[in-house]
């Protein structure tokens, strides 16, 4: 989902990955789109250090790092430094990994051998509050949550969706077949603007982070 490029700042970066050369690479290529890189740092722990004191836009994360995992560490940035958002770029894409860093708080998801296109698609759309997950990945994460659905109640402690309106039911059921903002707004004669308020009124209402959370909440109640 390619978010607005009106904002008149670059989007500042935290680059958190234990490979110094992959550090370097990807800062450079995303320099040269205009990103602006703020701080790196090679282990879980000190990226949360730095997202807490910089507050970047966007905080690109590894999963398997030494000492502090990614997810881990997602979770502290996220509760941390809540106004940065945390996309995952890594080597694994197993539904556990997957799974763990979306319920974690992670606002993206994406391979180490993604396309260029995409790695800054994600970046934007995360920048801008949206969220992007790589379609490689995205059917395992919601097969996984289908199957553990399957086989357990909803937690007590989970928030429910009762107090969401019969148009909201609907968008949320559209957002865990993976439908853009725009696609909703087609489906249901809307606008794009209406359909991103619905989004944002279901996110709050149910007390979740991004719209990956709200897939699986929805496919988890076999909304979708």
């Amino acid at each position: 989902m390619l978010a607005p490029s009106d904002r008149r700042e670059p989007i500042r970066v935290v680059l958190v990955d234990d490979h110094a050369l992959f550090r370097s690479g990807l800062g450079a290529l995303i320099a040269e789109e205009g990103f602006a890189v703020v701080g790196e740092a090679s282990n879980g722990l000190e990226g949360v250090r730095l997202a807490r004191e910089l507050a970047p836009d966007v905080v690109i994360m590894d999963l398997n790092m030494p000492g502090m995992s990614g997810v881990e560490a997602t979770r502290a940035a996220s509760a941390q430094a809540p106004a940065s958002r945390v996309v995952i770029l890594t080597v694994s894409g197993d539904e556990a990994s997957v799974t763990d860093a979306v319920l974690a708080g992670a606002c993206g998801y994406l391979l180490k051998d993604a396309a260029v296109d995409d790695i800054l698609t994600a970046l934007r759309s995360a920048a801008a509050g949206e969220s992007w997950i790589s379609p490689r990945v995205a059917g395992a994460l919601l097969e996984r949550v289908r199957r553990a659905g399957a086989d357990r109640p909803a937690a007590a402690d989970e928030p429910s969706g009762a107090d969401l309106s019969d148009r909201e039911l609907e968008v949320l059921r559209l957002i865990a077949q993976g439908k853009e903002n725009i696609e909703i707004a087609a489906e249901l004669f809307i606008s794009p603007k209406t359909a991103k308020n619905h989004v944002s009124s279901i996110l709050a209402k149910l007390q979740l982070q991004n719209r990956i959370q709200a897939a699986v909440y929805a496919v988890k109640r076999g909304l979708d």
